[in-house]
């Protein structure tokens, strides 16, 4: 059965409230699993013991661990697309809708960092149909963030160019940048001495924009001017060995 299909299957009890709410655990249920174990190492009898739910009523509604994986990722992406769509239809600011976008991240991040750590981990296993959907997904949200960030570029006038160009900085390097900061966010976060989702959000966007604005000024002669010091250096420490060689043939 393909992706789309069992998803039709399963919509197809879209009114059974009791059928949605234990197809909702047994989701939570998978998404710990497989955090914890890895999808290799995690099993249906697994999930059955931790839910208590037996293996005919699992695969009554999944008929394999791989179909249960490609819905904790498929849940998670439409659920983090649909709500940020929903936010950024509120505003206009360029600035502000880079905000909400990292808001909306952070916020599902902070709630579900299981469910995050699935997406990291479990990133490239499903390689059939499962797969090429959750690719288009993630493609839909990686262009939505690359929209983003040009409509700030334009905005404000600031120097963004495209993999492997010269002049500024690229905005693959910069949005891909952003979503490994946020992506790994559920292996060093602790609520108990870090900010919370607002605050840390907004702390992680400011650094995006500092970074993504510096390009059009300070931090290119910045780097220009390191890399000028580390080859003046190399320079130097070449003319040194070249001397102590000399000095020793002497």
């Amino acid at each position: 059965m393909s992706a789309s299909s069992t998803t039709r299957a399963l919509e197809a009890h879209a009114h059974d409230t009791k059928f949605d709410r234990r197809l909702a655990e047994i989701l939570d249920y998978a998404t710990e699993i497989f955090a914890d174990k890895g999808y290799e190492g995690a099993s249906m009898r697994d999930l059955s013991r931790l839910s208590g739910i037996s293996l005919a009523g699992l695969y009554y509604y999944f008929e394999s661990k791989e179909k249960l994986l490609y819905f904790i990722q498929q849940h998670t992406f439409t659920t983090i697309i649909e709500r940020l769509r929903e936010r950024l239809a509120v505003s206009s600011d360029p600035e502000e809708r880079i905000r909400v976008f990292v808001q909306n991240h952070i916020d599902y991040a902070v709630a579900k960092p299981k469910a995050m750590k699935v997406l990291s981990h479990e990133d490239d296993v499903l390689k059939n149909g499962y797969g090429i959907e959750l690719a288009a997904i993630k493609r839909e949200y990686y262009r939505i963030c690359v929209g983003l960030v040009d409509d700030l570029a334009k905005a404000e006038g600031l120097k963004l160019c495209r993999a492997n160009a010269v002049g500024g900085i690229s905005t693959r390097v910069a949005v891909m940048a952003l979503f490994g900061t946020m992506n790994w966010l559920y292996t060093w976060y602790n609520p108990r001495v870090d900010p919370d989702a607002e605050r840390l959000a907004g702390e992680i966007s400011d650094i995006f924009l500092l970074g993504i604005r510096g390009g059009k000024s300070g931090a290119a002669k910045q780097r220009h001017n390191i890399k000028g010091s580390m080859r003046k250096e190399s320079q130097s420490a070449t003319k040194l060995n070249k001397s102590g060689r000399k000095s020793d043939d002497e």
